[in-house]
């Protein structure tokens, strides 16, 4: 992608006020264009090698620039965007290097938390994530990936939260960051969709069973197969 390319002419149809409306307005004017910017990147309204000017920015977000610098800054730190030479701000690239770091991050930030909600089993936990697995099953039939996705997206934030863990939930809140930039879901390959739904089952019953160190053995074998379908979709492309 050209470092040169126009946000105008992004990869979704949304606007940047679109998703500005969209999110939730909560905290600073900072606050909220970090916000938009970072869903416009999440969900590919903005591209790698997209640049980002703080003068448009504002104008279309009708901001001043100053939360619009703030705003890049904190991205930066994400890694979401990066700073090039004469460009400017650019929306960062994911390299299939990148993508393999974050799965070996995450399958050992998963297990962590799997290990730690199995141990605390807070109220309500294994409700919230037996109807989120009940709605992947019902799914199923219906090969509806988008909502696969959200759901999967889901199961994991319920047990992250589970942790009880601040620290551990925010870096795992990154990670799935860097997940949804991915693009094409493994849900796309025979199979793999009702494999997740068989290792999320798996999970469910580790952590009812209260065993802390199955919990988080089923999280990390799910993250490894994760792994492995996403290498095979990659060789596919």
């Amino acid at each position: 992608m050209s470092d040169h390319h126009d946000p105008a002419h992004h990869g979704s149809s949304r606007s940047l006020r679109e998703y500005l409306l969209a999110v939730p307005h909560r905290g600073s004017t900072t606050e909220l264009v970090t916000d938009t910017l970072r869903e416009a990147i999440l969900d590919g309204g903005l591209v790698p090698g997209d640049r980002l000017r703080e003068d448009e920015l504002a104008q279309d977000l009708g901001v001043s620039r100053t939360p619009v610098r703030e705003a890049l800054r904190r991205l930066a730190d994400e890694r979401l965007t990066v700073h090039r030479v004469h460009a400017g701000s650019v929306v960062a690239s994911m390299t299939i290097d990148d993508i393999l770091a974050v799965y070996l991050v995450r399958e050992n930030l998963e297990g962590l938390a799997a290990y730690l909600t199995a141990m605390r089993q807070p109220p309500g936990l294994l409700d919230d994530l037996t109807q989120v697995h009940k709605e992947m099953v019902d799914r199923l039939p219906h090969a509806d990936t988008a909502e696969l996705v959200r759901l999967n997206l889901r199961f994991h934030r319920i047990v992250r939260e589970g942790s009880g863990n601040s620290y551990l939930e925010r870096f795992l809140t990154q990670v799935e960051h860097a997940v949804r930039r991915f693009g094409r879901s493994t849900y796309e390959q025979p199979g793999r969709a009702a494999a997740v739904v068989a290792e999320h089952a798996a999970i469910v019953s580790a952590i009812a069973s209260g065993d802390p160190e199955l919990a988080a053995e089923k999280s990390r074998n799910h993250m490894r197969a994760a792994r492995e379908m996403r290498i095979q979709t990659l060789i596919a492309r």
